[in-house]
């Protein structure tokens, strides 16, 4: 097995888990759930999904590169960066296809996938460049960070679009403002 064949697998991996992870706090909604999955259908909150799919399927990737015993650099690294670019990937081909026709499944899913993608083609450069293995230790305490800000914006979202579940017409975890 390659490392590019790695990233494939990853694709699909984390593509499951998202769909995997999209109900989970509707399941067990406790305040650690609540964190790493979405607790709403707004757009930020499928940010989270997608962030907590790319981190979580990280474990099951280390296993199958050790397992397989593939070269790679820069674990961490890649993990964060793969996770942190889907973000600003999803949202610059979603906002203006949102704006003009509203939220759609088909296209929240395709664009996810495109996402998804994209963030594993940046995984496979930094898993193979060898200029950022000073960073695993950066990279892994701003995983942390990440979810520090997550938590916070979860409990105390901020009032904007982004953060606005238009089906149930609430912004964050129990905050009723319409």
């Amino acid at each position: 097995m390659s490392l590019k064949t790695t990233r494939i697998i990853s694709v699909i991996g984390i593509f499951l888990l998202c769909f995997l992870f999209h109900s989970l706090y509707e399941i067990l909604p406790n305040s650690l759930t609540a964190i790493f999955f979405p607790v709403n259908e707004s757009i930020w909150e499928h940010q989270k999904l997608m962030f907590t799919s790319v981190i979580m399927w990280g474990v099951i990737d280390y296993i199958i590169l050790k397992k397989f015993n593939i070269k790679y650099n820069n674990f961490f690294t890649s993990l964060f960066v793969s996770a942190l670019t889907i973000i600003p990937i999803f949202l610059i081909i979603y906002l203006p296809f949102y704006y003009k026709i509203g939220p759609k499944m088909f296209l929240n899913i395709g664009v996810m996938g495109i996402a998804i993608i994209l963030s594993q083609v940046i995984s496979y450069f930094i898993l193979k460049a060898k200029d950022f293995n000073k960073l695993n230790i950066v990279s892994f305490i701003l995983i942390i960070v990440s979810y520090i800000v997550f938590a916070y914006l979860t409990y105390k979202p901020i009032k904007g679009e982004l953060f606005f579940d238009t089906k149930d017409e609430k912004y964050g975890l129990n905050n009723y403002n319409v």
